[in-house]
């Protein structure tokens, strides 16, 4: 019901006007203005104005307000998972625990200035499930910092009640906490524009997590010099089935890694993933530095690394170098065999050499590759050589790549050498191998690759 003009209308901003000016005005039930007598908002009810006490009044249906005072008997209570916990400023928890219901919990506040969650209580949790057998459901949350500071204590003793429930949490603080604590078995996680400053802040993830835990747009700063606790670390029978993605600005202590997750730990191919990240320890690069990450490489399977700085970055590929010459035996005129010589491998990332001379993509992404040779081979003067660059995939497919021919030049003295050289693009799909072959095009006759021939494959 909108409200009538008492008196002649005047032009006022609607969202701020004095006493006088608010009862001069039409204004539909349920509009709001400031008052600037009052320093209060008001709102038309249909019959008159509502003043005093009004942003308490208006509160969203879904929203539960949680101060210091009703602390224990809100988020310190039986959780309804309907509603968005709303943090009014910085509650002291003591004791108090958070139990996180099978439904799931949902948490907001202001800013991460101005609303927070704390406790120095020793050897406590403050986000707990009912029992470790009943579990938790989603833990959410947005917008306030947590600080756990006692001995002893964490932030979290969360166990997932059904394996697909997600741990997400935006623009979040943990100020000097003891250490994050442990979760256990949650489908997925995620941090975004997340910070950890001060304290030993290590979050420890147990048991499978069918999706994975993405830490983006973050930073750690000012962590305790005695922290030796990863900031990450592998739990109980760790498993993450995707991705661990992170482009975390990062600063460590002197004695802690950022984590000690192991490639068995990711049994899916390039799903340790970093890119873009900055990694120091107490404010300097080291890209050396072997307790970073103290039990990963870079150039493991599991991982996946790029365009990072201050650590080692990965780069899928590798090369075979020929160590032996060693005669191909060439039976028939114009039939392919494989190359003799005798092969070692250089810094194979996501490939290996199931076989002298051949190279296997084990890795999943990329697909797309160049592979560039630099062959030269003794063989008889004048002959053409055709080579080839043979792949087999996993279904056992046979096809040729490259080919290419060259002719044994007639040196003066007792040496004739071709020389093949090249680059081409191929497609390697997971397990597919490469390995070359030679055919003498004229006559039967016999040729040896020199030493130091060599190949490579790299990502395009």
């Amino acid at each position: 019901m909108a409200r009538q003009l008492k008196s002649t209308s005047i032009s006022v901003r609607p969202d701020r006007m004095t006493t006088l000016q608010r009862n001069t005005i039409q204004v539909n039930e349920g509009e709001v203005v400031f008052n600037t007598d009052t320093g209060q908002n008001e709102y038309w009810n249909g019959s008159s104005w509502v003043g005093e006490g009004i942003n308490e009044s208006i509160e969203l249906d879904n929203r539960i307000i949680v101060t210091q005072a009703n602390k224990d008997a809100t988020i310190g209570g039986i959780i309804d998972s309907s509603k968005q916990y709303f943090l009014d400023g910085i509650i002291d928890l003591g004791a108090t625990q958070i139990t996180v219901p099978t439904t799931g919990i949902t948490i907001a506040g202001l800013s991460f200035d101005i609303s927070g969650l704390i406790s120095s209580e020793d050897n406590y949790a403050m986000f707990v499930s009912e029992t470790p057998a009943i579990g938790s459901g989603n833990v959410l949350g947005a917008d306030f910092f947590i600080s756990v500071t006692g001995g002893g204590s964490k932030v979290y003793e969360l166990y997932d009640a059904t394996g697909f429930n997600a741990f997400e949490f935006a623009r979040i603080n943990y100020i000097d906490c003891s250490s994050l604590g442990d979760i256990y078995d949650y489908r997925q996680g995620l941090e975004e524009g997340t910070g950890r400053f001060g304290g030993s802040p290590s979050l420890t993830l147990h048991g499978l997590w069918v999706g994975g835990y993405r830490i983006t747009t973050s930073i750690v700063r000012s962590l305790a010099g005695t922290m030796t606790a990863p900031l990450f670390k592998e739990g109980l029978i760790f498993q993450m089935n995707s991705r661990f993605l992170t482009d975390i600005n990062c600063d460590l202590p002197t004695l802690a890694p950022f984590s000690d997750f192991k490639p068995v730990n990711f049994p899916n191919p390039s799903t340790v993933q970093l890119k873009g990240a900055i990694f120091t320890r107490d404010g300097g690069f080291n890209p050396n530095d072997p307790n970073i990450f103290s039990d990963l490489e870079a150039s493991d399977l599991a991982c996946d690394w790029d365009n990072n700085i201050g650590i080692k970055n990965t780069f899928i590929g590798g090369a075979l170098n020929n160590d032996v010459a060693v005669e191909t035996v060439i039976a028939v005129q114009g039939s392919a065999v494989d190359l003799n010589g005798t092969f070692s491998t250089k810094d194979l990332q996501h490939f290996d050499s199931p076989a002298n001379g051949r190279l296997r993509h084990i890795g999943t992404n990329p697909t797309d590759f160049l592979v560039t040779w630099d062959l030269l081979i003794d063989g008889k003067d004048n002959d053409n050589y055709e080579l080839f660059l043979i792949k087999i995939d996993s279904l056992a497919n046979v096809t040729v790549e490259v080919a290419q021919v060259r002719t044994v030049n007639n040196f003066q003295g007792g040496r004739d050498v071709g020389i093949w050289t090249g680059s081409a693009p191929v497609t390697l799909n997971q397990n597919d191998l490469v390995f070359w072959q030679i055919a003498n095009l004229l006559d039967d006759d016999n040729c040896t690759l020199e030493v130091d021939s060599t190949w490579t494959i790299t990502e395009r």
